[in-house]
């Protein structure tokens, strides 16, 4: 079945598919790739009423029509969002047995739109925020996922199982969350397109949090267009958030006609980490570079940025105490047993249960969080001055000096083996940060392969210019050879 979001759309809406039918594709491909055959471990729980859903919006299309326009797609949610009836435990074996009452805002709306909701997706546990030295893409309750492409590889994190579910074809649309970097890594590692939109534009009720300032969810999918369509129908205000925004765009599906960018101007970040280091990787850079300018976009070659002095150890500080008051806020909303209800309860019950919960790695940023000061403390204020104002103030005095549309940037460096000694690997691209502690949007999209594995580019703009960078996305995407699709190598062979 043709994993193109968009088309598959059309089919279901005309009623060529049935919902039914589509579901039941996908839940047998799961079966022999996520469960057997590869064992990709991408998807954490099967919803299992999943087929009687479609069932319900078969019999609605022949009723009355299609009740919106994701009606009768299958979409796979991260494991740290609330699904009624589905374990909502962010992967931890600590909230195993803890199942949710009701769904979280953006999957009402996803509902609403005509979503059949497949199931959970694996994650890195605790979205990656429980251990200094923990593996991506492994959580207690899913175990390791794996790459599609070379199945000793990692996947990246945390929204592992969503990425990887959409390459592998398990699913046509996932949803992933991002902190820092856990939708633009993920999707990048595995050959699909991720949006990280502007923070507050989708609700983050009901789901596991780390930080208010920089916490999002967004969408994961086979196509530019295919993403667009499911972040058009997440999108919503939820006053439950305190957060939320207003979005001030109407429609975010990219023009068709749209492949030329005569009016756009675009930066070339240069200053990533380990610039001129990965030969390799940079030609595919350096070939969408190319592109751009080819399909008519004024470059601004190069831009450079670095952080101040200080900026990382208070960018830690910051997550760290955001994480400590959100969680505790969470989990005593979730009528939890009395010894899981808090963030110091979680760290004494994974010591009490090592042999099952950390088998991999341990628990030092639940630590050190548990032992980093409140909301209140001075430090807080300070670090949020130096990292987010100070970002925020430098990338508008970037867009508003070089007169820019968006960032180019380089994203990844073919995935590392998974390591489950050392932890996670990549002395490549860095440039997540950008739009992840300054609240704004990304888009990333595959462009290339080197040494059997996807290599992905991404784009960043202001707040709120999702449907620019979405157009962009789609200009470069149409422009841009498509990258083959997974065949579950075993590991990399090299001479």
């Amino acid at each position: 079945m043709n994993n193109s979001a968009p088309e598959l759309a059309r089919k279901l809406a005309s009623g060529e598919l049935t919902a039914t039918v589509v579901a039941r594709y996908y839940l047998d491909r799961i079966d022999a790739l996520d469960r057997n055959g590869p064992r990709l471990r991408a998807v954490l729980e099967l919803n299992p009423v999943a087929l009687d859903e479609a069932a319900a919006l078969d019999a609605r299309l022949a009723a009355s029509g299609p009740v919106g326009p994701l009606h009768g797609m299958p979409v796979l949610i991260k494991g740290n969002i609330d699904v009624a009836g589905l374990v909502a435990g962010a992967g931890s074996l600590a909230l195993a047995d803890y199942r949710a009452a009701s769904d979280a805002f953006l999957v009402e709306r996803l509902r609403a739109a005509g979503a059949v909701i497949l199931g959970t997706a694996n994650l890195s546990e605790w979205a990656n925020f429980r251990d200094g030295n923990s593996t991506s893409g492994w959580s207690g309750m899913g175990g390791q996922t794996r790459n599609p492409y070379v199945l000793d590889r990692n996947p990246c994190g945390s929204s592992s199982g969503s990425a990887v579910a959409v390459a592998a074809r398990l699913v046509p649309l996932a949803v992933g969350t991002e902190t820092h970097g856990s939708i633009v890594c993920p999707a990048s590692l595995n050959g699909v397109v991720g949006i990280k939109p502007t923070v507050g534009l989708v609700s983050r009720s009901g789901i596991a949090p780390i930080s208010h300032t920089q916490d999002t969810a967004g969408p994961m999918a086979g196509t530019v267009s295919g993403a667009a369509l499911l972040l058009e129908s997440m999108l919503g205000r939820d006053d439950a958030d305190p957060g939320a925004v207003d979005a001030r765009f109407d429609s975010l599906m990219p023009d068709p006609d749209g492949t030329r960018l005569e009016e756009k101007r675009i930066g070339i970040y240069r200053s990533y980490r380990g610039a001129g280091t990965r030969p390799k990787v940079e030609a595919v850079y350096a070939r969408s570079v190319e592109l751009l300018s080819e399909i008519g976009a004024t470059l601004v070659d190069p831009v450079d940025y670095s952080p101040p002095d200080g900026f990382w150890p208070a960018s830690y500080r910051i997550l760290a105490r955001e994480f400590r008051d959100g969680l505790n806020r969470y989990l005593a909303d979730r009528g939890l047993p009395p010894d899981r209800d808090s963030l110091a309860d979680l760290i004494a019950w994974n010591d009490a249960h090592a042999d099952t919960a950390m088998p991999i790695f341990g628990q030092s940023v639940f630590i050190e969080s548990e032992a980093m000061g409140t909301l209140e403390d001075p430090q807080y204020a300070e670090d949020l001055a130096l990292v987010q104002t100070r970002l925020r103030e430098d990338l508008d005095a970037l867009f508003t000096t070089q007169e820019l549309d968006a960032l180019l940037v380089p994203v990844n460096a073919p995935a590392w083996k998974t390591d489950w000694v050392n932890g996670d690997s990549s002395n490549f691209g860095g440039t997540a940060y950008l739009a992840a502690i300054s609240g704004y949007p990304s888009i990333v999209l595959p462009a290339g392969m080197v040494d059997g594995l996807p290599i992905s580019v991404g784009l960043v703009g202001r707040p709120q210019s999702e449907p620019e960078l979405i157009q962009m996305a789609y200009a470069l995407e149409q422009a841009l050879p498509p990258i083959p699709e997974p065949t579950f190598v075993t590991s990399l062979e090299f001479p």
